[in-house]
C-alpha cells in the first residue's frame, strides 16, 4: 500500500500535465477569420496552402499547426493622383481618379496562383495604363467641358482591363457584366483580367498646365466673342424685322382709320340727303294742306305766303304795317 502511493501521485501529476498541454493545444487549435477577410488554410510548418476551399469569417478548429492566408473581402481603395494623360490634340492633362475594386471569391485561386499577395501594385499599374489609353480620342476641350464623359470613359476602360471581358455567373445582377461579354464556357484565364470587380469610380481634379490653360482660355474667349457677335447680328436682324412689323401694323391701322372716315362721311352724307329729302317732302305736303285750308289757289298768293314765311325765319326781320305803327315784332 505504501509503494502504490508514489505511483498514484506521479500518475495524477502526469494527468494534470497532460490536461494542461491538451488545453493549451486545444486553445491554439482554433483559428479565426474576421468579417472583412477571406482566405485559404495554410500549414505553418511546411507553408503548404490548401486551395480546395475559400473560408469566410468564423472560428475553425484545425489544429495548432494551421493558420489562414487571408485576403481583404472589403473594398480596395485606389487613388491615382495627378496622372498625366495625352489628349487627341497632343496635349497633357493631369487627372486624379479614385476607384474601388473587390476580389472575386470564385477566382481567388487564380489570383493567388498568379500574383500571390503581391497583386495591388500590379493592379494599380494596369489601371493607370488603361486610363491613359482611354482618353486619346478626346480633345482637351471635351475632357474639361464634359466631366461625365471623361468619368464614364475611364471607368469603362479600367473596369474592362481589371475585370476582363468574361461574363460573370450572375449577369442578371446590376452592372455585374460588361456589355457583349464573352460566355464563360469559352473564356480563358486571360479573359478574366486580374480576377477583380471594379464597382465604383470617381473623377477628381483635372489639372491643365499653365501654357495649355492660357491657350484653352484664349480659345474659349474667341468662341465667346464669336458667339456674342452672332447674337448681336441676330439681334439687329430681329430688331429690323420687328420695326418692319410695327410699321406694317401702323400702316394697316392708318388704312383702316381712313377707310372708316370715308365710310362714315359717306354714311353721314347719305343720311343728310335722306333727311333733307324727307324734310322737304314733309314740308311740301304740309304746304299743300295749308294752301288747301286757306283757299290759296293763285300761284301769286302761294308765292307771297312762301316769301313771308321765309322772312319770318330770318332773325333780323320785323313785320310792320305802313312803316309807321309796329303791329308785330320779332315773330
Amino acid at each position: 500500500m505504501g509503494d502504490k502511493k508514489p505511483l498514484l501521485v506521479l500518475g495524477g501529476f502526469a494527468a494534470v500535465i497532460a490536461l494542461a498541454i491538451g488545453s493549451f493545444l486545444l486553445a491554439y487549435s482554433f483559428i479565426y477569420i474576421d468579417y472583412y477577410e477571406f482566405g485559404f488554410r495554410k500549414q505553418k510548418s511546411t507553408g503548404m496552402v490548401d486551395k480546395t476551399k475559400v473560408y469566410t469569417n468564423g472560428r475553425y478548429l484545425f489544429g495548432p499547426d494551421m493558420e489562414f492566408k487571408t485576403f481583404p473581402l472589403d473594398a480596395h481603395l485606389v487613388t491615382l493622383t495627378n496622372a498625366w494623360i495625352f489628349t487627341a490634340d497632343k496635349l497633357e492633362v493631369g487627372i486624379t481618379v479614385h476607384f474601388q475594386y473587390f476580389l472575386r471569391m470564385d477566382e481567388l485561386v487564380l489570383l493567388h496562383d498568379t500574383f500571390d499577395l503581391d497583386y495591388k501594385g500590379v493592379i494599380e499599374k494596369s489601371a493607370l495604363d488603361a486610363m491613359k489609353g482611354s482618353t486619346t480620342e478626346y480633345t482637351t476641350r471635351e475632357l474639361v467641358a464634359n466631366r461625365r464623359l471623361l468619368e464614364e470613359t475611364i471607368y469603362k476602360a479600367i473596369r474592362e482591363r481589371l475585370g476582363g471581358t468574361c461574363c460573370r455567373p450572375n449577369c442578371t445582377s446590376t452592372d455585374a457584366c460588361i456589355p457583349n461579354c464573352k460566355p464563360r464556357e469559352t473564356c480563358t484565364n486571360k479573359d478574366k483580367g486580374y480576377f477583380v470587380d471594379v464597382k465604383f469610380l470617381q473623377l477628381g481634379e483635372v489639372v491643365i498646365p499653365s501654357a495649355v490653360q492660357e491657350r484653352f482660355m484664349r480659345a474659349l474667349t474667341l468662341q465667346e466673342e464669336s458667339d456674342r457677335e452672332t447674337l448681336v447680328q441676330e439681334a439687329m436682324v430681329v430688331r429690323k424685322s420687328t420695326n418692319a412689323m410695327v410699321q406694317q401694323v401702323r400702316n394697316t391701322a392708318e388704312e383702316i382709320r381712313n377707310n372708316g372716315t370715308v365710310t362714315a362721311n359717306l354714311v353721314s352724307a347719305i343720311a343728310q340727303a335722306n333727311y333733307t329729302a324727307v324734310l322737304e317732302a314733309a314740308r311740301a305736303e304740309g304746304m299743300k294742306l295749308i294752301f288747301g285750308d286757306l283757299g290759296f289757289v293763285e300761284q301769286e298768293h302761294k308765292n307771297s305766303f312762301n316769301y313771308l314765311r321765309t322772312l319770318k325765319g330770318l332773325p333780323t326781320a320785323h313785320f310792320t304795317i305802313d312803316f309807321q305803327q309796329r303791329i308785330v315784332g320779332n315773330l
